[in-house]
């Protein structure tokens, strides 16, 4: 058990670190687009944004879902 507590604690810090790198990464980003969803739709941000933040959400779902998964 606290093998899988370190493991989810390392992916979670992971991805922070990452998504704060996107933050920074992301300063000088003058292409910028809406997301639609069903109901209504985004403030424009930046693709690069939307591209990175759909990354480390996805990466952080699927390190905890496997992680879970292996228990």
């Amino acid at each position: 058990m606290s093998f899988l507590i370190k493991k989810l604690f390392f992916n979670a810090i992971f991805n922070s670190c990452l998504f704060l790198l996107l933050f920074i990464g992301i300063q000088n980003s003058s292409n910028k687009s809406k997301v639609n969803f069903l109901i209504d739709e985004t403030i424009e941000l930046p693709i690069s944004f939307i591209v990175g933040s759909s990354f480390v959400i996805g990466s952080t779902l699927g390190s905890f879902i496997i992680d879970l998964n292996r228990e």
